[in-house]
């Protein structure tokens, strides 16, 4: 139970969780709008919209970080302008940010456009000609139509926000008690042979993806009733 109570833990634990509060709205934000464009609209240039949304999930996490680094590192393109202005990105909590609001940007996007697309325009239009405004029509037909979808996707992008390792670990210099997430927690315990201590977050983040199984299969089941409906 020490384990727990331990400064380095606790301030992994403290990261993670800001990673997630900072990367799940970011994504949650423009996964909708993202999602709205591409469902709604037919532009061009929309299929290579879609590629780089998907860019995430088809390159390695640890080639995102060098990316990042290549950015906003020292040498980067645009590391000397934030460096003058005493702006540190890469090896400081900005870089994990980025990191991490990268590699789970997909998820809402993805779950959300199938749905839009399987609901239709009739009942917004509907909305329309009854004089709703573009914001009435959001928040009382569009949003309870893709609700559960929106709940899955922001689901997933929790869980991929609070488990990312590879690109944290290449932007975030993996530095105790700063820069230090609980996943770069399990493996430098495990390097330092403090097998309790890593074994003790990892059953952490073990319930935590226990938990997010749970729910997914809750969103899951709701949305098959309302399929079948």
């Amino acid at each position: 139970m020490t384990k727990f109570t331990k400064p380095d833990f606790l301030t992994a634990v403290k990261v993670t969780v800001s990673l997630a509060l900072i990367a799940v709205p970011i994504n949650t934000v423009f996964g909708l709008c993202a999602a709205w464009s591409i469902a709604r609209h037919k532009f061009p240039g929309r299929t290579l919209l879609l590629s780089i949304i998907d860019l995430p999930l088809s390159i390695s996490p640890v080639v995102a970080g060098l990316m990042i680094m290549l950015l906003y590192g020292r040498q980067g393109w645009f590391g000397a302008w934030f460096q003058d202005r005493g702006i540190d990105i890469v090896f400081a909590f900005p870089g994990m940010v980025l990191a991490t609001a990268f590699v789970s940007m997909p998820f809402v996007v993805r779950e959300v456009i199938p749905v839009l697309e399987e609901s239709g325009v009739d009942q917004e239009e509907a909305a329309k000609t009854l004089g709703a405004s573009d914001w009435q029509i959001f928040w009382r037909v569009t949003l309870p139509n893709i609700r559960w979808g929106l709940m899955y996707g922001v689901l997933l992008t929790n869980a991929r926000a609070m488990g990312e390792f590879g690109a944290v670990s290449v932007v975030s210099g993996n530095v105790a008690n700063t820069t230090q997430s609980l996943p770069l927690f399990v493996e430098e315990a495990y390097k330092q042979y403090d097998t309790e201590a890593a074994f003790s977050a990892a059953v952490l983040l073990a319930l935590l993806a226990a938990v997010t199984l749970v729910i997914k299969e809750i969103l899951e089941s709701k949305t098959r009733i309302k399929d079948e409906k």
